[in-house]
């Protein structure tokens, strides 16, 4: 079950979208019977049947929920969720944060649904407008390009002097000895023991591990001189806050994924595709599961964390391994800071500025709108020729006419492998309305002889071995949209036009996500743009693989799509929010 609510003491245990538990503690509050009904109703909101997911979501819900008890006990209130009234809700609401109503009618809608137990009138008036008002919301301000290139200089500084720093403190770790035995408290001795006992401070456990064994020095000089060196070393050793927030940021600027999908990676949400190239799959608050290939200086970088990370995650908690963002702190192995403000602060502690000469907030919801509003800017501007004054054949004779023998082969290689390409799309796809291995083997003869299959490979292609998110993929290896050799990096909608896709029913539902992304893209590209960058596949789905489904199985596959980008393996610029 999503969440299962728990009586003694009252709490809702909640099985998380990325497979983490989370409990929300719901006992001491002054009204347990009404807590205990909403602790119902908050339960019965866990995906899929509700909106909560994500353990941001469920503390927000548990907060509004203590909310609720208590002010609706101080109002006089002592009754259970089927005991409220309209004019009580009122009442409270009107008090209340838009919110916060919110997520309060959603908990009695849900207990509702579980217990039919609300009041008709209480019932009847929860499907109707909220008391407050939203306020409309503005889209985060991207930076400017002077703002954005501090940011970047002043993350990659930090990223790489941690680099320095560690290996020069590993270096000396090397050399060094145990000082417990040696009574020498050099920073190569100090390195040598936190590699062993972890990131110890001064007073949280270093001067505990010579309690009796300390040498001439003074008490007031051991502990200012080795004290300062533990910092030292401990900083130089692991990664601190700052370092580990320059990463992260850093991270956000080279991919623009949401500050949320960002901060709860997790090391196995990293698919490594390549020697410079990886799939990030992260979870989006207010959708689900997404994936996205990152690029090359972001693969770089996540490996220069992990490196970075890795002697700290060797000695984490068992619950801290496997997290991708974690640093040292004074209380020990911790993992992503909680609250904007750190940020904030490191900001300060660099200097970042903006353009006013003020301090520069520090937002990563405003890294990924300055992300996309750059990818935007690199984009096709719907300018036809260099030169506008020009002509297209002008410019084609002085730009694009080859001038040597090996211009003409490239050219002509390009238009040879342009042709090939036209010649694969126009193969009729392969649709199956069996999922068996004898039928594909018997109906498509020529498809078989085609692609190269033995029996072996077409049991594969048709048990569901091969599947990608479109079809079944005869070889994806085969380097028909990228390398040969190399996972294939095409987007999902290719595959419709691809001669090394077959369809079958399993795939309905897949297939109508995609038809429903195209209707919503249809909606807000302008035609022409629609055309060109989505024509041919919406033309193909809907004309010549749709059609040879069943009814019966296109039936069944729309029960399962929910006309919105949650369910797609898109990237951040490809929603259609």
């Amino acid at each position: 079950m999503p969440a299962t609510v728990i009586d003694e003491p009252l709490a809702v245990l909640f099985v998380l979208d990325d497979g983490s538990r989370w409990t929300a503690a719901l006992d001491g509050l002054p009204n347990p019977a009404l807590a205990r009904d909403l602790a119902q109703g908050m339960a019965a909101n866990a995906r899929p049947h509700g909106g909560i997911g994500a353990m941001s979501t469920a503390e927000d819900y548990a907060v509004g929920l203590r909310q609720m008890v208590i002010k609706l006990s101080e109002a006089g209130f002592t009754g259970t969720a089927a005991e409220l009234t309209r004019p009580k809700l009122v009442q409270l609401w009107m008090a209340s944060s838009w919110i916060n109503e919110s997520r309060q009618r959603l908990t009695l809608k849900g207990f509702d649904s579980v217990t039919g137990a609300l009041d008709p009138e209480v019932r009847a008036y929860l499907t109707g407008r909220q008391v407050q008002t939203r306020k409309a919301t503005h889209q985060y301000q991207a930076y400017t390009d002077g703002e954005w290139e501090r940011l970047e200089a002043a993350c990659r500084k930090v990223v790489d002097e941690s680099w320095s720093q560690q290996k020069g403190m590993l270096s000396a770790a090397g050399e060094g000895a145990d000082p417990r035995v040696s009574r020498v408290h050099s920073e190569a001795n100090i390195a040598w023991l936190m590699l062993r006992e972890g990131p110890l401070t001064f007073e949280g456990g270093y001067r505990e591990l010579f309690h009796g064994s300390r040498s001439a020095d003074s008490t007031e000089n051991f502990h200012r001189n080795v004290g300062k060196r533990v910092t030292k070393v401990r900083d130089g050793l692991f990664p601190t806050r700052h370092v580990q927030i320059a990463h992260a940021l850093l991270f956000g600027v080279y991919t623009g994924v949401v500050p949320d999908g960002i901060n709860d990676l997790g090391l196995g949400d990293v698919e490594w595709t390549g020697d410079a190239s990886a799939l990030l799959t992260y979870f989006k608050g207010r959708t689900s599961r997404e994936s996205v290939s990152i690029s090359r200086q972001a693969v770089r970088l996540l490996e220069r964390w992990l490196e970075v990370s890795s002697e700290l995650r060797r000695l984490a908690p068992a619950e801290l391994q496997g997290q991708l963002w974690i640093s040292a702190s004074t209380s020990g192995v911790v993992g992503p800071p909680p609250k904007s403000t750190i940020q904030n602060k490191f900001g300060l502690a660099q200097g970042l500025v903006g353009d006013a000469g003020t301090p520069l907030p520090i937002h990563r919801g405003r890294i990924r709108a300055t992300y996309n509003e750059r990818l935007a800017r690199r984009g096709w501007t719907g300018r036809v020729t260099i030169d506008p004054n020009h002509s297209a054949r002008t410019e084609g004779d002085h730009y694009v006419t080859p001038t040597n023998p090996a211009q003409l082969d490239a050219i002509e290689s390009v238009i040879e492998d342009g042709q090939a390409d036209v010649m694969r799309k126009s193969l009729t796809p392969v649709v199956l309305s069996s999922e068996k291995a004898a039928a594909f083997a018997e109906g498509f003869p020529e498809e078989v002889k085609r692609l190269g299959l033995d029996t072996a490979a077409i049991a594969e292609l048709v048990g569901g071995e091969r599947d990608v998110f479109t079809a079944a993929c005869a070889d994806q290896l085969a380097g028909v949209h990228g390398p040969a050799g190399q996972p294939c990096p095409a987007r999902p909608w290719v595959c419709l036009l691809c001669p090394l896709a077959v369809f079958m029913p399993r795939h309905a539902a897949n297939l109508l996500r995609l038809n429903a992304y195209f209707s919503r893209q249809f909606l807000q590209m302008p035609t022409e743009n629609f055309l060109r960058v989505f024509g041919p596949y919406a033309d193909r789905l809907n004309n010549e693989i749709l059609p040879k489904f069943s009814d019966g199985a296109k039936a069944e596959g729309e029960l399962e799509v929910s006309n919105d980008d949650s369910e797609l393996p898109l990237r951040p610029e490809e929603g259609t929010l």
